[in-house]
C-alpha cells in the first residue's frame, strides 16, 4: 500500500470510497507513524516540559505560605497544561503551515480524500501525542514532586473534560493560527512569540498570585490560563486555592471559557482554513 492510498483510501468491496471518519482514522495512523519515525521530534517533543518542570521546580521549591503545598507541585499542572497546548496549538500551527508551504495540502485537496479527514487525522495525533506527555508529566509528578492522584472520582472526571476540552480548543486554534504565517519558514516565529507570551501571563513559569491583575485578565482570554487553573484544581489540595485570583477553582467558568473557545476555534477554522499558499492565489 502506497502513502497515497493510505492518504486517501483504498476502495472497498462495494466500491465506495471510506467515510470522512474511516479515511481520519486512516489519516491519523499516519500521522502518528511519522511522528514517531522522526526520534528527535519525539524526544524534544516529551523531554522539554519535563525539563522545564525540573528547572523551575529545582529553583523554586520552598513552601508557598498558607497554600498548603510547595511551589514545586504548583509547576506540575501548570506544565501539564502547557504541554497540553504546545502539541496541539503549536505543533499543529506550525505543521500545517509547512504542509502548505511544501504544497502538501494542495495536493491532498485535489483528492477524493474528505476535507474533514485531514483533519480528523491531525486531531487524533494532538490526542495520543497530549495523553501521552500528560501521563509522564503525572509519572514525573507524583515520583519527584509529591503531587497526589486524585481518589475522588469526580476529579477524574473533571480531569477527563478539562483535559478533553483544553486540548480541542488549542488544536482548533493551532488550525486557525497556521494561515497567519506567510511562508513555513517564518511559522515557528509566528506560533512560538504568543505561546511562550501567555506561558508567563496564564500561571505556568511564575505564580498567579505574583502576576499583575491586568496581566491575568489578558490571559484570562485565552484557553491556557484557565487549563492551568482547572488542573491545579484537580491535583492540588483546596488550600491552595487561595492562590488563584477569584480565590476559588472556579470549575463551571472553566467549563465555559473552553467551551466558548472550541466553538470560537471552530469558526475561526472555517473562516481563515486555506489549502493554499498566498503566493498561489
Amino acid at each position: 500500500m502506497t502513502t497515497t492510498d493510505v492518504r486517501i483510501g483504498t476502495k472497498n468491496t462495494s466500491g465506495r470510497l471510506p467515510d470522512a471518519w474511516g479515511l481520519g482514522l486512516r489519516r491519523g495512523a499516519l500521522e502518528i507513524r511519522q511522528f514517531f519515525r522522526q526520534r528527535d521530534q519525539v524526544v524534544f517533543t516529551f523531554a522539554f516540559p519535563v525539563v522545564f518542570l525540573f528547572l523551575f521546580a529545582s529553583i523554586f521549591s520552598d513552601d508557598v505560605k498558607g497554600a498548603g503545598v510547595t511551589a514545586s507541585q504548583l509547576y506540575v499542572p501548570a506544565m501539564m497544561a502547557a504541554g497540553i497546548m504546545s502539541t496541539s496549538f503549536q505543533s499543529l500551527g506550525i505543521s500545517i503551515a509547512i504542509e502548505r508551504d511544501e504544497k502538501v495540502l494542495r495536493r491532498l485537496r485535489g483528492t477524493p480524500m474528505p476535507p474533514a479527514a485531514y483533519f480528523l487525522g491531525k486531531i487524533w495525533l494532538v490526542l495520543v501525542t497530549g495523553a501521552l506527555e500528560t501521563a509522564i508529566l503525572l509519572v514525573v509528578g507524583t515520583t519527584l514532586y509529591g503531587v497526589d492522584l486524585p481518589s475522588d472520582p469526580g476529579r477524574w472526571a473533571d480531569f477527563g473534560w478539562i483535559f478533553v476540552l483544553g486540548l480541542t480548543a488549542c488544536a482548533l486554534l493551532g488550525i486557525a493560527v497556521s494561515s497567519v504565517p506567510k511562508s513555513g519558514k517564518s511559522a515557528t516565529s509566528v506560533v512560538v512569540l504568543p505561546f511562550l507570551v501567555l506561558q508567563f501571563i496564564s500561571g505556568v513559569y511564575i505564580s498567579v498570585d505574583t502576576i499583575p491583575d491586568w496581566m491575568l485578565n489578558i490571559g484570562a482570554l485565552f484557553p491556557l490560563k484557565w487549563m492551568c487553573q482547572g488542573l491545579r484544581g484537580v491535583f492540588l489540595p483546596d488550600s491552595a486555592k487561595v492562590l488563584e485570583q477569584a480565590g476559588d477553582w472556579e470549575f463551571g467558568r472553566i467549563a465555559l471559557v473552553l467551551g466558548a473557545w472550541c466553538a470560537g476555534g471552530l469558526l475561526l477554522c472555517l473562516l481563515t482554513f486555506r489549502w493554499k499558499d498566498r503566493r498561489d492565489g
